[in-house]
């Protein structure tokens, strides 16, 4: 059952940090391309600032799952370190909790502000729906419940472990 998960928690994280990859692509090939018509040949292209921005959203929300299997976001260093075997193992079940709840929170109001925004349209796209843009919480709240419960499974603390 484990292993299952961990397996499965392997593609989800694998999946995101792509997709958080891709964004940064697209991104970067769009602010590329928004300084050669702006400052190049006079002609700004408004619609790809928004595509910019609504692509650095995504890969945040994307990129996060893989800094939570890591155990990059929730960390307790100095407590970790000074602590017993048994007190860090309450530790990981504490920052699991803390970190479901937190991600939690994040699904639940990005779904419902993803709804609300659905009648909302982006400026400068008025074809793309504002919540292409919100929706991006929710998923990536999903694909972090996989990344927190696989770091309380089988944590990865290697910087921790070589520093003591």
């Amino acid at each position: 059952m484990k292993q299952n998960f961990l397996t499965l928690e392997r593609w989800t994280t694998g999946f995101s940090m792509l997709v958080a990859c891709l964004m940064l692509v697209i991104a970067s090939s769009l602010g590329m391309f928004q300084i050669v018509t702006r400052f190049v040949l006079e002609q700004p292209a408004e619609w790809s600032e928004i595509l910019i921005r609504l692509s650095l959203i995504w890969m945040v929300f994307m990129g996060i799952p893989a800094a939570f299997r890591q155990g990059s976001m929730v960390s307790v260093d100095v407590l970790y370190r000074w602590s017993q075997p048994n007190v860090r193992r309450w530790f990981d079940w504490l920052s699991c909790l803390a970190a479901l709840t937190l991600i939690g929170v994040i699904i639940w109001w990005g779904w419902d502000y993803a709804l609300r925004g659905r009648v909302q349209t982006m400026a400068g796209l008025e074809s793309l729906s504002m919540f292409w843009g919100y929706v991006a919480m929710p998923v990536g709240g999903v694909f972090c419940v996989f990344g927190i419960i696989a770091n309380l499974l089988d944590p990865q603390r290697q910087e921790l472990e070589t520093a003591t």
